[in-house]
Parts: structure tokens; sequence; C-alpha cells
């Protein structure tokens, strides 16, 4: 039954978005580290997210049904049982998770957090994930939320370090999502969802993946050149994103198999989130002067 609740949360999408978030609050403190304020940021954020996924998870449950990667979640299979216990669950995690975040008393990241919610389970699930192909680039504003969050908590403002956060990860966001459509489409299609590849095309989704990816790389350099970074966190994970680029570029013509180039594109995404993740925490520490 426990296993069952965790599950409903899609901890590996919560743990994934926690390393975002405290990535931007350790590059914000520049190794002063406010403790107290990072433990109740981290909860705070941690129970919306969770609550986020769980909304997704109950909004979604017919879909999930009918695709082979989600149809034995757990209101898929449970839904008469766990349907009215999700939907409180979803609720109390909400309310706690705010009022976590309330108690540092930056009501910034508290509005910030409201809006990242309400965009991934109002206007992303509940819209216009059925409706536009569009869909992945707006629910990709909420998915860039966390490691703004974790930059303000320490700043206590929206500056220009906050937007570079917020393009970064948006523009991150894309390309990875895009990967997982080419590589479950058939998934989507019988789901009747209208990604951007089943209705544009692979080879149009993939240059579209080119140009945003681009788009991460010029935002990562801009984070160095604006003073946030040092030039050693820009060398690592420019070596990085080039060969992303690469395996985008002239990858795709020499692997010539559409789901095998995109695995490699997803299977690079986490990598590269990962690494940044982990050069934000550090190059304040170990790099920054």
């Amino acid at each position: 039954m426990n296993k069952y609740y965790l599950n409903l949360i899609k901890p590996g999408i919560v743990i994934g978005n926690l390393m975002s978030a405290i990535g931007g609050f350790l590059i914000a403190s520049r190794g002063h580290i406010h403790y107290l304020l990072f433990i109740k940021m981290i909860i705070g954020i941690s129970l919306v997210i969770a609550a986020g996924c769980l909304f997704n998870n109950i909004i979604d449950r017919d879909i999930d049904s009918v695709m082979e990667r989600t149809k034995n979640r757990v209101l898929v299979q449970h839904s008469r049982l766990f349907l009215n216990k999700s939907i409180l669950y979803a609720v109390t995690l909400s309310v706690f998770g705010f009022l976590c975040l309330s108690y540092t008393k930056n009501f910034l990241i508290v509005y910030l957090a409201a809006i990242g919610l309400f965009i991934y389970v109002g206007i992303y699930s509940l819209w216009m994930k059925r409706r536009s192909v569009y869909s992945i680039i707006v629910g990709s504003i909420s998915g860039a939320m966390p490691p703004v969050i974790g930059y303000c908590a320490v700043t206590n403002r929206f500056d220009m370090g906050a937007l570079i956060l917020l393009m970064i990860f948006s523009l991150w966001q894309i390309p990875h999502s895009y990967s997982i459509a080419i590589l479950r489409l058939h998934d989507y299609k019988v789901a009747l969802i209208p990604t951007f590849p089943i209705k544009k095309g692979v080879k149009l989704t993939k240059n579209h993946m080119m140009i945003y990816i681009i788009g991460f790389i010029i935002s990562t350099i801009l984070f160095t050149i604006t003073g946030y970074t040092s030039y050693t966190f820009l060398i690592i994970i420019s070596m990085m994103n080039l060969w992303w680029l690469y395996i985008g570029s002239y990858g795709y013509e020499i692997i010539n198999n559409d789901s095998l180039w995109a695995k490699r594109m997803f299977q690079l995404s986490i990598i590269i989130v990962v690494s940044l993740n982990l050069l934000l925490s550090l190059d304040p520490i170990l790099f920054y002067k």
C-alpha cells in the first residue's frame, strides 16, 4: 500500500526537479548557505512538485490506460480504490508544500511555485496536452521553475540570473520531451495525444530540437558572461552541449533509426541536466572566484 502512494507522486521526477532546485539555491548562495532556509525550501518545493505529479496522474488516468508505458500505473489498475484518496493526497501535499514555502517569509517563491503548479496542472495537463502540439513548450515553463525557486529563495528577487535559469531549463526541457515523444510515438497515437512529431513529422521535430539545443547552449554561455558562473563551468557544460548537438545533427543520419536516435538523445539530455545541476551546485565552491 505504501508503495502505491509513493509511485503516485512519480518519485523520479520529484528527485530530478529537486536536484535542479538545489542547483539554483547553491549557485545563488555563493558558498554561504543558509541551512534553515535551504531545508524549508527543499521540503516545500518537494511537496509541491509531488502534488503536481499526483494531479497529473489523476487527470491522465484515461490516457495512461491505453499507453503501453503507463498502463500499469496505480490509478489505472486501482482507480476505484485510490481515486478519492489520491485527490485528498494531492490537495494535502499542496497545502503543506505552500505552507512550508511560506515559512521562508519569501513570498516570491510561493508565487513562483503557484505559477508552476498552475501551468503544469491547469494549462498543460487539463487543457493543452490533449489539444495542442505546443503543449510541451508551455509545460517547459513549469519544468523550469524549481531551479528558479531555489535561486530566488536566496536572492528574494527575480533578476537577470533567475531569468537566464528559466531560459536554460525551459530550453533543455523541450528537446528532452520531444525525444520521449518520438520514442513513444505509437503510444501517443493510440492515446490521441497531438504531439509535435505526430502532427508535424519526425524530421521537422528533429530540426526544432536542434534550434532549442542551440538556444540552450547560448543561454548557458550567457549565464557565465553575465557573471553568475565560472569559465570552468562554461567549458565543461559546453563540451557536453556540443556533443548533444552533434548527435542531434549528424548522429541522426549515422544512426538512421528514429527510435534509436531518440533514445540516444533522451539519454544525453538526462546526462546533461544531471551534470548541469552538479556544476551549478559545485561551481561557487570549486571554480567561481
